[in-house]
């Protein structure tokens, strides 16, 4: 088995899982989200299952609204990643680093010193947030438009990358006898001058040990597909059903051709969520047991914000009520997208829906024995619409370790997945030039 033919699996780590009401369990951790060690055993429990990238998502806002709101971004991602390398040896360290908020000095600095210290296992996930509450932690008044803030990413990612090769390790010579610390005449100035960010350089930390540090984008917007194609080594997508993921990579596609690309030449990782048992109802049971701790309340919240519309007097027991098109809706359009297609599908009353979106928000969810839930990865796999899967547990550690214990050995055993890390870097596991 070669890198090319294996899919590549990461997890997103949240909280005690996914699902909103993954807390209550009997078997949560949520008493631990403010211990470093919690994140290390889950990231021991991905590396036991041979994955390849551990991520971060990050909201630099905690409204504190809700009796049931996870404080799920105790730490900041980069610095739980840092504690992380230091018990892991070979899984990814992705951290997501907004350019609407962030200084890239600063985060290039944070990425590369992570990189080090984790010997080439660093990426890196290019967002513009999303919320008004966060602008206001940041000395502004709301969000700047849409438009705007891809502008301010597109420069963002221009002055990283500059900064992230500014200079090599081989120019660090510490040479003694001679008296030369330096390279001085490979060490230059990058002199970026800019509409958003003037940045002299160049970094004081040399360049990474993998070549430079894996890129994600996680944007399904015509501007964030334009961010990707120019600056990303992979996308995070998200895509209920097959129609979905295959509309995502015919986009994804056109951009790059328009951007002189080879079709494919970027990695697609759209989120997934299993529930895995020895068959179909047991499955269904964790699910089901889940659902009902869900505080309802919490989850038309969510809801509303997905479909721009107060859904609090819908009756949850009755089949949702018609939605507009998408073409008529003014907010983010790929999640309400989701939200169509998951009623299209399903046929769901208010409640069932509530169930689908609690876990991930509208991500691929897939129910069922080992031999079900691979058979859809495998189909998802050959189709070419992904290149492999973010995993998003419904619950940690169960669900994690449920899909290393589970579905890693039914993977392996069809040859779709490795059998031990082919690399030191992540680049090299990844299987990214």
């Amino acid at each position: 088995m070669t890198q090319s033919q294996h899919l590549n699996i990461g997890v997103l780590i949240y909280g005690c899982g996914h699902h909103q009401a993954a807390w209550r369990m009997p078997h949560s951790s949520v008493e631990r989200i403010g211990d470093i060690t919690y994140y290390q055993s889950l990231a021991k429990i991905a590396e036991q299952g041979l994955f390849d990238a551990i991520f971060f998502a990050d909201n630099q806002s905690f409204p504190a609204n809700s009796k049931s709101e996870m404080p799920a971004f105790w730490f900041d991602p980069l610095i739980n990643l840092a504690a992380i390398s230091q018990v892991t040896q070979h899984v990814g360290l992705v951290a997501t680093i907004s350019s609407t908020f962030s200084n890239p000095f600063t985060a290039a600095r944070q990425i590369l010193s992570i990189d080090h210290i984790s010997q080439g296992r660093a990426g890196w996930n290019l967002v513009t947030s999303m919320t008004d509450l966060e602008a206001a932690n940041h000395s502004m008044d709301h969000l700047p438009e849409h438009e705007i803030r891809y502008k301010k990413a597109d420069e963002f990612a221009q002055v990283m990358n500059r900064l992230l090769e500014s200079w090599s390790i081989e120019d660090f010579l510490h040479n003694k006898e001679n008296n030369i610390l330096i390279n001085e005449s490979a060490i230059n100035a990058i002199n970026h001058n800019g509409a958003h960010f003037n940045v002299k350089g160049p970094l004081t930390t040399p360049s990474s040990p993998q070549g430079k540090p894996i890129a994600m984008q996680a944007g399904a917007s015509d501007p964030g597909i334009a961010l990707a194609t120019k600056y990303a080594d992979a996308v995070y997508a998200v895509a209920w059903n097959l129609n979905q993921a295959s509309a995502f990579r015919n986009k994804l596609n056109n951009k790059l051709k328009q951007e002189g690309k080879n079709e494919n030449s970027l990695k697609v990782f759209p989120g997934l969520v299993t529930y895995v048992g020895q068959t179909y109802e047991e499955a269904y049971a964790k699910k089901q047991q889940l659902d009902e701790a869900l505080e309802i309340d919490t989850a038309l919240n969510q809801l509303e914000f997905f479909i721009g519309q107060d859904c609090h007097y819908w009756n949850l027991d009755e089949a949702v009520p018609p939605l507009p098109p998408v073409e008529s809706f003014n907010g983010p359009k790929g999640r309400y997208q989701t939200v169509l297609e998951i009623i299209k599908d399903k046929d769901p009353t208010l409640r069932e829906l509530l169930g689908y979106l609690s876990a991930g928000g509208g991500h691929l969810t897939l129910i069922g024995t080992p031999k079900d839930i691979v058979d859809e990865m495998e189909r998802w796999f050959n189709e070419g619409v992904a290149d492999g899967f973010n995993l998003m547990p419904p619950e940690f550690p169960d669900s994690l370790q449920d899909f290393v214990d589970d579905i890693i050995p039914e993977l392996q055993n069809r040859g779709l997945y490795r059998t031990e890390y082919e690399g030191n870097t992540f680049r090299e596991n990844i299987n990214i030039p």
